[in-house]
């Protein structure tokens, strides 16, 4: 492994902001840590950069304990979301930085340079001022800075979160394949789903400075591991049921569940794509309560008379209206037991 945490512990007045976390990142993958504010998600970025000394635990690069080795001397890279450009200095000045820092000469700093601006969709922009780019422009320079010194690894601290959502989602993609290209070792931290789904090889979901659940995007996606995870990616179907034998007898009824499911009391998951809709007097009876546009499709917040809400996920032309009454069943396929 390229990257190994092993019981990483760092504490702020006493409270553990990273908690024993133990993480593997190989080379050439692409690893997204999501979690809330406050889930250690930034300390531990600063921890594998040697800016946030451990108070337990180690950072190994190649093999390597990392306690002894200054910051400039990881050969990690560190992108920060508000870019932290020099506005005295030109796009240039600043993708040239770190090669200077690190004493390479002025032509072979120059041809670098110039290589990365075309690699970032800038060519020919080394002239400019910082000052005169777009958000997403400025973005473009701080990669290209991160990338200048040919890093081991590169560490993306809510890359994209200052720009809007059009500009993230193209440049998402962008970055996936650029890193492809390169064969670049990222981690990155994020707080959109999306964001991480759309760039990560693996997803890693933290919470009060632990690892909640690890795997790839459609493994996270299918199998949340608890309620925590389920409602951080934005289910709402999220109940406790009581699974006995085949089935789980749940506020919205009983649902068929797969074969050797462990019974008793468990955390249920009904993706909304599982909620059909059926005419009113079928099924579960339910008012429309909300709708909310989601470019690809409603989101339709039913209210049965005594249960919680449940969300489905309609086509635009078919979704119900608010007030209207509906029947509802749910698709086995789509109910996860979590835990």
């Amino acid at each position: 492994m390229l990257l190994s945490l092993e019981t990483a512990t760092v504490r702020f007045g006493g409270r553990a902001v990273l908690d024993g976390v133990g993480l593997a990142v190989a080379e050439q993958e692409i690893v997204c840590v999501l979690g809330p504010s406050g889930s250690g998600k930034s300390t531990l970025l600063r921890a594998v950069a040697g800016l946030q000394p451990l108070d337990a635990g180690r950072v190994l690069l190649d093999g390597r304990d990392q306690a002894a080795v200054p910051v400039h001397r990881r050969e990690v890279g560190l992108m920060f979301q508000d870019h932290q450009l020099f506005p005295q200095r030109d796009v240039a000045g600043n993708v040239g930085f770190g090669l200077r820092m690190h004493g390479t000469a002025k032509d072979e700093r120059a041809a670098r340079v110039a290589e990365l601006l075309d690699l970032v969709g800038l060519p020919g922009a080394g002239g400019r001022s910082v000052a005169a780019l777009s958000g997403g422009e400025q973005q473009r320079v701080a990669l290209a800075r991160a990338l200048a010194p040919r890093p081991r690894l590169l560490m993306l601290d809510e890359p994209l979160g200052q720009l809007d959502r059009t500009l993230r989602e193209r440049l998402v993609v962008e970055l996936r394949e650029l890193f492809g290209r390169l064969g670049t070792t990222v981690l990155a931290v994020t707080h959109d789903q999306g964001e991480a789904f759309a760039l990560a090889d693996r997803v890693v979901v933290m919470r009060d400075g632990r690892i909640a659940q690890s795997g790839t995007p459609l493994e996270v996606w299918q199998r949340p591991a608890d309620a925590f995870v389920a409602r951080f990616l934005g289910f709402e179907n999220v109940v406790e049921a009581s699974v006995d034998g085949r089935v789980a007898i749940t506020p919205w009824g009983k649902v068929p569940v797969a074969e050797g499911a462990a019974e008793g009391v468990r955390t249920l998951l009904v993706r909304p794509a599982g909620v059909r809709l059926l005419p009113a007097g079928e099924g579960l009876r339910c008012t429309v309560a909300a709708r909310a546009f989601k470019g690809t499709h409603v989101a339709v917040h039913l209210q049965p008379a005594d249960a919680p809400r449940l969300e489905a996920a309609c086509a635009l032309r078919s979704a119900p209206e608010v007030g209207d009454e509906v029947g509802v069943e749910l698709d086995p396929a789509d109910v996860v037991l979590l835990d």
